[in-house]
Protein backbone atom coordinates (compact mmCIF):
# COMPACT_ATOMS: atom_id res chain seq x y z
CA UNK A 1 0.00 0.00 0.00
CA UNK A 2 3.01 2.28 0.44
CA UNK A 3 3.11 2.67 -3.34
CA UNK A 4 -0.17 4.62 -3.28
CA UNK A 5 0.95 7.15 -0.69
CA UNK A 6 2.54 9.30 -3.37
CA UNK A 7 6.07 10.59 -3.72
CA UNK A 8 7.75 13.98 -3.80
CA UNK A 9 8.76 15.18 -7.23
CA UNK A 10 12.01 16.29 -5.61
CA UNK A 11 13.37 14.14 -2.74
CA UNK A 12 13.63 15.79 0.67
CA UNK A 13 17.40 15.69 0.55
CA UNK A 14 17.66 17.93 -2.54
CA UNK A 15 18.96 21.42 -1.75
CA UNK A 16 19.37 23.67 -4.78
CA UNK A 17 21.76 26.58 -3.96
CA UNK A 18 19.34 29.24 -5.15
CA UNK A 19 20.30 32.13 -2.86
CA UNK A 20 24.02 31.50 -3.32
CA UNK A 21 23.56 31.96 -7.10
CA UNK A 22 20.95 34.70 -6.77
CA UNK A 23 22.95 37.27 -8.74
CA UNK A 24 23.13 34.90 -11.70
CA UNK A 25 19.43 33.98 -11.65
CA UNK A 26 18.18 37.53 -11.08
CA UNK A 27 20.68 38.96 -13.58
CA UNK A 28 19.61 36.56 -16.35
CA UNK A 29 15.93 37.12 -15.57
CA UNK A 30 16.08 40.91 -15.62
CA UNK A 31 18.35 40.97 -18.66
CA UNK A 32 15.58 39.09 -20.51
CA UNK A 33 12.96 41.46 -19.09
CA UNK A 34 14.91 44.55 -20.27
CA UNK A 35 15.50 42.94 -23.67
CA UNK A 36 11.75 42.28 -23.89
CA UNK A 37 11.02 45.92 -23.05
CA UNK A 38 13.41 47.05 -25.79
CA UNK A 39 11.67 44.72 -28.27
CA UNK A 40 8.30 46.21 -27.35
CA UNK A 41 9.66 49.74 -27.85
CA UNK A 42 11.54 49.06 -31.12
CA UNK A 43 9.45 46.38 -32.87
CA UNK A 44 6.20 47.04 -31.05
CA UNK A 45 3.42 44.58 -30.37
CA UNK A 46 1.40 43.16 -33.23
CA UNK A 47 -1.93 44.54 -32.01
CA UNK A 48 -5.04 42.74 -33.15
CA UNK A 49 -8.36 44.20 -34.25
CA UNK A 50 -9.35 44.77 -30.62
CA UNK A 51 -6.60 47.37 -30.20
CA UNK A 52 -6.17 48.95 -33.66
CA UNK A 53 -9.64 48.63 -35.13
CA UNK A 54 -10.85 46.64 -38.12
CA UNK A 55 -13.09 43.68 -38.88
CA UNK A 56 -12.93 39.95 -38.28
CA UNK A 57 -14.96 37.49 -40.35
CA UNK A 58 -15.23 33.80 -39.58
CA UNK A 59 -16.24 31.95 -42.74
CA UNK A 60 -16.92 28.35 -43.77
CA UNK A 61 -16.49 27.04 -47.31
CA UNK A 62 -19.46 25.20 -48.81
CA UNK A 63 -17.36 23.61 -51.56
CA UNK A 64 -14.60 21.87 -49.59
CA UNK A 65 -11.32 22.85 -47.91
CA UNK A 66 -10.46 26.56 -48.04
CA UNK A 67 -7.68 27.67 -50.39
CA UNK A 68 -6.14 30.38 -48.21
CA UNK A 69 -4.05 31.82 -51.05
CA UNK A 70 -7.03 32.31 -53.36
CA UNK A 71 -9.09 33.74 -50.52
CA UNK A 72 -6.30 36.23 -49.74
CA UNK A 73 -5.97 37.24 -53.41
CA UNK A 74 -9.75 37.72 -53.66
CA UNK A 75 -9.78 40.09 -50.71
CA UNK A 76 -6.66 42.02 -51.74
CA UNK A 77 -8.24 42.80 -55.13
CA UNK A 78 -11.14 44.68 -53.53
CA UNK A 79 -9.15 47.81 -52.61
CA UNK A 80 -9.80 47.56 -48.89
CA UNK A 81 -6.17 47.15 -47.81
CA UNK A 82 -4.20 44.07 -46.91
CA UNK A 83 -6.05 41.09 -45.47
CA UNK A 84 -4.86 38.53 -42.96
CA UNK A 85 -6.26 35.08 -43.66
CA UNK A 86 -5.78 32.21 -41.20
CA UNK A 87 -6.92 28.63 -41.36
CA UNK A 88 -8.54 26.66 -38.56
CA UNK A 89 -8.01 23.08 -37.49
CA UNK A 90 -11.20 22.46 -39.49
CA UNK A 91 -10.04 22.72 -43.17
CA UNK A 92 -13.31 24.25 -44.37
CA UNK A 93 -13.11 27.18 -41.93
CA UNK A 94 -11.04 30.38 -42.13
CA UNK A 95 -10.60 33.65 -40.26
CA UNK A 96 -10.29 36.89 -42.27
CA UNK A 97 -9.06 40.16 -40.75
CA UNK A 98 -9.65 43.48 -42.53
CA UNK A 99 -7.42 46.36 -41.44
CA UNK A 100 -8.93 49.58 -40.06
CA UNK A 101 -10.23 51.83 -42.84
CA UNK A 102 -9.36 55.53 -43.05
CA UNK A 103 -12.98 56.69 -43.32
CA UNK A 104 -14.07 55.59 -39.84
CA UNK A 105 -16.95 53.30 -38.88
CA UNK A 106 -18.96 53.83 -42.08
CA UNK A 107 -15.94 52.96 -44.25
CA UNK A 108 -15.26 49.90 -42.12
CA UNK A 109 -18.82 48.67 -42.51
CA UNK A 110 -18.63 49.28 -46.28
CA UNK A 111 -15.35 47.32 -46.56
CA UNK A 112 -16.85 44.43 -44.60
CA UNK A 113 -19.93 44.38 -46.85
CA UNK A 114 -17.74 44.50 -49.97
CA UNK A 115 -15.86 41.41 -48.83
CA UNK A 116 -18.98 39.46 -47.85
CA UNK A 117 -20.53 40.25 -51.25
CA UNK A 118 -17.31 39.08 -52.99
CA UNK A 119 -17.38 35.78 -51.11
CA UNK A 120 -20.79 35.13 -52.64
CA UNK A 121 -22.64 31.88 -52.12
CA UNK A 122 -19.50 29.75 -51.82
CA UNK A 123 -18.97 30.73 -48.18
CA UNK A 124 -21.15 30.79 -45.11
CA UNK A 125 -20.49 33.87 -42.93
CA UNK A 126 -20.46 32.40 -39.44
CA UNK A 127 -19.48 35.47 -37.46
CA UNK A 128 -18.62 39.14 -38.10
CA UNK A 129 -16.96 41.47 -35.58
CA UNK A 130 -16.27 45.14 -36.31
CA UNK A 131 -14.22 47.37 -33.97
CA UNK A 132 -13.95 51.09 -34.70
CA UNK A 133 -10.85 53.22 -33.96
CA UNK A 134 -12.45 54.97 -30.97
CA UNK A 135 -13.48 51.68 -29.38
CA UNK A 136 -10.07 50.09 -30.03
CA UNK A 137 -8.32 53.05 -28.35
CA UNK A 138 -10.58 52.68 -25.31
CA UNK A 139 -9.93 48.93 -25.20
CA UNK A 140 -6.15 49.47 -25.32
CA UNK A 141 -6.32 51.98 -22.47
CA UNK A 142 -8.60 49.67 -20.46
CA UNK A 143 -6.19 46.75 -20.98
CA UNK A 144 -3.22 48.76 -19.68
CA UNK A 145 -5.18 49.95 -16.66
CA UNK A 146 -6.41 46.42 -15.93
CA UNK A 147 -2.85 45.08 -15.73
CA UNK A 148 -1.58 48.08 -13.72
CA UNK A 149 -4.44 47.95 -11.19
CA UNK A 150 -4.05 44.19 -10.76
CA UNK A 151 -0.34 44.66 -9.93
CA UNK A 152 -1.18 47.39 -7.40
CA UNK A 153 -3.85 45.16 -5.86
CA UNK A 154 -1.36 42.30 -5.55
CA UNK A 155 1.17 44.69 -3.96
CA UNK A 156 -1.40 45.74 -1.34
CA UNK A 157 -2.52 42.15 -0.68
CA UNK A 158 0.99 40.75 -0.18
CA UNK A 159 2.00 43.78 1.95
CA UNK A 160 -1.04 43.20 4.15
CA UNK A 161 -0.24 39.50 4.58
CA UNK A 162 3.53 39.81 4.99
CA UNK A 163 5.95 42.77 5.03
CA UNK A 164 6.91 45.37 2.44
CA UNK A 165 9.95 43.35 1.30
CA UNK A 166 7.69 40.43 0.34
CA UNK A 167 5.23 42.73 -1.47
CA UNK A 168 7.87 44.52 -3.54
CA UNK A 169 9.61 41.23 -4.41
CA UNK A 170 6.30 39.67 -5.53
CA UNK A 171 5.34 42.64 -7.73
CA UNK A 172 8.82 42.86 -9.30
CA UNK A 173 8.59 39.15 -10.14
CA UNK A 174 5.16 39.73 -11.73
CA UNK A 175 6.40 42.72 -13.73
CA UNK A 176 9.27 40.51 -14.91
CA UNK A 177 6.73 37.84 -16.01
CA UNK A 178 4.57 40.35 -17.91
CA UNK A 179 7.54 42.01 -19.66
CA UNK A 180 9.05 38.73 -20.86
CA UNK A 181 5.72 37.32 -22.04
CA UNK A 182 4.97 40.53 -23.98
CA UNK A 183 8.53 40.48 -25.33
CA UNK A 184 7.97 37.00 -26.78
CA UNK A 185 4.80 38.26 -28.49
CA UNK A 186 6.74 41.22 -29.93
CA UNK A 187 9.58 38.99 -31.14
CA UNK A 188 7.38 36.29 -32.69
CA UNK A 189 4.83 38.81 -34.03
CA UNK A 190 1.94 36.91 -32.51
CA UNK A 191 -1.26 38.89 -32.48
CA UNK A 192 -1.81 40.76 -29.21
CA UNK A 193 -5.49 41.25 -28.40
CA UNK A 194 -7.87 41.30 -25.45
CA UNK A 195 -7.62 37.53 -24.97
CA UNK A 196 -3.87 37.93 -24.37
CA UNK A 197 -4.56 40.65 -21.77
CA UNK A 198 -6.94 38.20 -20.09
CA UNK A 199 -4.14 35.60 -20.14
CA UNK A 200 -1.71 38.09 -18.53
CA UNK A 201 -4.19 38.82 -15.73
CA UNK A 202 -4.75 35.09 -15.23
CA UNK A 203 -0.99 34.53 -15.08
CA UNK A 204 -0.57 37.31 -12.54
CA UNK A 205 -3.03 35.53 -10.24
CA UNK A 206 -1.42 32.14 -10.84
CA UNK A 207 2.14 33.40 -10.33
CA UNK A 208 1.38 35.32 -7.15
CA UNK A 209 -0.35 32.24 -5.74
CA UNK A 210 2.86 30.25 -6.24
CA UNK A 211 4.94 33.08 -4.80
CA UNK A 212 2.74 33.42 -1.71
CA UNK A 213 3.12 29.68 -1.01
CA UNK A 214 6.92 30.09 -1.02
CA UNK A 215 6.72 33.27 1.10
CA UNK A 216 4.42 31.56 3.59
CA UNK A 217 6.96 28.76 4.05
CA UNK A 218 9.75 31.33 4.53
CA UNK A 219 7.75 33.12 7.23
CA UNK A 220 6.91 29.80 8.91
CA UNK A 221 10.58 28.74 8.92
CA UNK A 222 11.67 32.13 10.28
CA UNK A 223 9.69 31.31 13.43
CA UNK A 224 10.85 27.69 13.47
CA UNK A 225 14.60 28.08 12.90
CA UNK A 226 15.71 30.98 15.04
CA UNK A 227 19.45 30.44 14.61
CA UNK A 228 19.59 29.46 10.94
CA UNK A 229 21.04 32.13 8.65
CA UNK A 230 18.52 33.88 6.43
CA UNK A 231 20.31 32.63 3.30
CA UNK A 232 20.02 28.99 4.38
CA UNK A 233 16.44 29.51 5.53
CA UNK A 234 15.27 30.90 2.17
CA UNK A 235 17.03 28.07 0.33
CA UNK A 236 15.39 25.53 2.65
CA UNK A 237 11.95 27.08 2.19
CA UNK A 238 12.16 27.22 -1.61
CA UNK A 239 13.39 23.63 -1.79
CA UNK A 240 10.65 22.41 0.57
CA UNK A 241 7.98 23.87 -1.74
CA UNK A 242 9.76 22.91 -4.98
CA UNK A 243 7.88 19.65 -5.48
CA UNK A 244 4.51 21.35 -5.06
CA UNK A 245 5.48 24.25 -7.34
CA UNK A 246 6.72 22.03 -10.19
CA UNK A 247 3.79 19.60 -10.02
CA UNK A 248 1.22 22.42 -9.97
CA UNK A 249 2.91 24.12 -12.92
CA UNK A 250 3.11 20.82 -14.81
CA UNK A 251 -0.59 20.16 -14.32
CA UNK A 252 -1.59 23.64 -15.52
CA UNK A 253 0.85 23.40 -18.44
CA UNK A 254 -0.66 20.11 -19.67
CA UNK A 255 -4.19 21.49 -19.43
CA UNK A 256 -3.28 24.64 -21.40
CA UNK A 257 -1.27 22.58 -23.90
CA UNK A 258 -4.41 20.61 -24.72
CA UNK A 259 -6.25 23.91 -25.19
CA UNK A 260 -3.50 25.16 -27.52
CA UNK A 261 -3.30 21.95 -29.60
CA UNK A 262 -7.01 21.19 -29.89
CA UNK A 263 -8.47 24.69 -29.53
CA UNK A 264 -9.48 26.93 -32.41
CA UNK A 265 -7.34 29.67 -33.96
CA UNK A 266 -9.33 32.31 -32.07
CA UNK A 267 -7.90 31.25 -28.68
CA UNK A 268 -4.35 30.45 -29.80
CA UNK A 269 -3.07 33.80 -28.53
CA UNK A 270 -4.61 33.21 -25.11
CA UNK A 271 -3.37 29.63 -24.83
CA UNK A 272 0.15 30.48 -26.04
CA UNK A 273 0.41 33.33 -23.50
CA UNK A 274 -0.72 30.90 -20.80
CA UNK A 275 1.74 28.20 -21.91
CA UNK A 276 4.75 30.50 -21.88
CA UNK A 277 3.52 32.41 -18.83
CA UNK A 278 3.24 29.26 -16.69
CA UNK A 279 6.90 28.50 -17.42
CA UNK A 280 8.19 32.01 -16.74
CA UNK A 281 5.89 32.44 -13.72
CA UNK A 282 7.18 29.23 -12.14
CA UNK A 283 10.77 30.33 -12.81
CA UNK A 284 10.19 33.72 -11.16
CA UNK A 285 8.51 32.20 -8.08
CA UNK A 286 11.57 30.00 -7.47
CA UNK A 287 14.56 31.96 -8.77
CA UNK A 288 13.51 35.63 -8.65
CA UNK A 289 10.94 36.48 -5.95
CA UNK A 290 12.51 34.64 -2.98
CA UNK A 291 16.16 35.68 -3.63
CA UNK A 292 15.05 39.33 -3.95
CA UNK A 293 14.24 39.27 -0.22
CA UNK A 294 17.99 39.22 0.50
CA UNK A 295 18.54 42.37 -1.58
CA UNK A 296 15.73 44.18 0.24
CA UNK A 297 17.24 43.48 3.67
CA UNK A 298 14.62 41.15 5.13
CA UNK A 299 15.22 40.71 8.87
CA UNK A 300 13.85 38.51 11.63
CA UNK A 301 11.81 39.94 14.52
CA UNK A 302 14.69 39.46 16.97
CA UNK A 303 17.09 41.30 14.64
CA UNK A 304 14.61 44.18 14.40
CA UNK A 305 14.35 44.30 18.20
CA UNK A 306 18.14 44.47 18.54
CA UNK A 307 18.36 47.27 15.98
CA UNK A 308 15.56 49.20 17.73
CA UNK A 309 17.34 48.80 21.06
CA UNK A 310 20.64 50.06 19.62
CA UNK A 311 18.89 53.01 18.03
CA UNK A 312 17.18 53.87 21.33
CA UNK A 313 20.50 53.59 23.19
CA UNK A 314 22.21 55.94 20.72
CA UNK A 315 19.35 58.41 21.05
CA UNK A 316 19.96 58.61 24.82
Amino acid sequence: MAFFKGVDFFPHGVRLPIVKNRRFFIGISWALAILSLLLMVTKGLNFGVDFKGGSILEVRSKTGPVDLGKLRDLGNGLGIGGLQVQGFSIPTDALIRIEAQAGGDDAQQAATKKLTDALGGNFEIRNVEVVGPAVSSELKSAGIWAVAISLLGILAYVWFRFEWQFAVAAVLALVHDVFITCGVFAFMRYEFDLSVVAALLTLAGYSVNDTVVVFDRIRENMRKYKKMSLWELIDLSVNETLSRTILTAGTVFLAVLALYVFGTEVIHGFSFAMLFGVIIGTWSSIFVAAPLLIFFGLKRDNEKAVESGLAAAKAK
